[in-house]
C-alpha cells in the first residue's frame, strides 16, 4: 500500500494543492491525515473540503483543530496562535466545526505495521523534537512505523537494539528512508502549510508499506498568494511573513 501522508495543513490551500498535484503524479493508493487541518491559514473551509474529497482512510485531530471547533480553549496558545484560532472558529461553517469536533484522538492503529498520531503515541499534544522525546515514544508505540506531526519539521527516528538514530531534513526534493529489519520508526512528514525547518517549501510524505520505504518530499507553491490571503483576511501579519522563511 502506498499512503499519501499529510500533516499540519493549517488552512494553506495553495500548499495543499501543490502537494496533491505532486503526489498524484508520483502515485498513491490511500491518504492519511495527521491533524491540524486548520489554524493560522486563510482557507479553513476550503482545506477541509479538499481533504475530505480524498476520502482519507484514517485521520486524527490536532491541537488547532480542537480549539478551532470549540472543543478546547486556546489557553496554552501564544497571542498570534490564539488570534488565528478565534478567527478560524468564526470563519468555519457550523458543519465543518462539527466535523472537526468528531475527528478521533490519536494514536490510531491502521494495520499491523502502521499507526498514526498528531503529537506522540503517549500524548496527542506532546511535541517530539529530539532523541530524548523519541525514545519514550518509540518504546510505547505499538507498530513498527508510527507517523506523527505537530512539530512542522520532517524527521525520522529509528530504534534498533536500544540505539536511536535520527535523520532530519536534508534539503533535497526527496529524502528516502528505508525501513529495515526489526527496527521501529517515528517519522514526521513535515508540514504542508507552515514548515518550520528553515525550508519554505511545502512538505509531505509517501509511505510504501510493501516496499518498506518512506519518502519525505518538498514542493514549491505560490507563497505570495497565500500571504496575500492572510493579510486580506486580517490575520496577524507575522503569519504571512513566516511562510517565506519556513519558520
Amino acid at each position: 500500500m502506498r499512503y499519501l501522508v499529510l500533516a499540519d495543513v493549517h488552512a494553506n490551500l495553495e500548499a495543499l494543492e501543490a502537494c496533491l498535484s505532486h503526489a498524484h503524479a508520483r502515485g498513491f493508493d490511500r491518504t492519511l491525515v495527521l491533524g491540524d487541518l486548520v489554524g493560522y491559514g486563510p482557507d479553513p473551509n476550503e482545506a477541509i473540503a479538499r481533504v475530505r474529497s480524498l476520502n482519507p482512510v484514517a485521520m486524527v485531530r490536532g491541537n488547532h483543530d480542537k480549539v478551532a471547533c470549540g472543543l478546547e480553549q486556546p489557553e496554552g496558545f501564544n497571542a498570534v496562535a490564539k488570534r488565528a484560532a478565534l478567527w478560524t472558529y468564526d470563519a468555519l461553517t457550523p458543519a465543518n466545526r462539527a466535523w472537526l469536533a468528531a475527528l478521533p484522538e490519536g494514536p490510531l492503529m491502521l494495520d499491523e505495521y502502521v499507526e498514526i498520531c498528531h503529537g506522540s503515541p503517549f500524548d496527542e499534544d506532546a511535541y517530539m523534537f529530539d532523541e530524548l522525546d523519541a525514545v519514550r515514544a518509540l518504546k510505547v508505540s505499538q507498530r513498527p512505523l508510527c507517523l506523527f506531526g505537530h512539530t512542522h519539521c520532517p524527521i525520522s527516528f529509528q530504534l534498533s537494539q536500544e540505539r536511536v538514530e535520527t535523520l532530519g531534513s536534508t534539503g533535497q526534493p526527496v529524502t528516502r528512508i528505508e525501513l529495515v529489519g526489526d527496527s521501529k520508526y517515528l517519522i514526521n512528514p513535515g508540514s504542508v502549510g507552515q514548515p518550520r525547518d528553515g525550508d519554505q517549501r511545502a512538505s509531505y510524505a509517501i509511505a510504501d508499506t510493501a516496499a518498506k520505504l518512506v519518502e519525505l518530499i518538498r514542493v514549491d507553491y505560490p507563497i505570495d498568494t497565500t500571504q496575500g490571503k492572510i493579510l486580506k483576511a486580517g490575520l496577524p501579519e507575522v503569519l504571512a511573513q513566516r511562510l517565506a522563511v519556513g519558520r
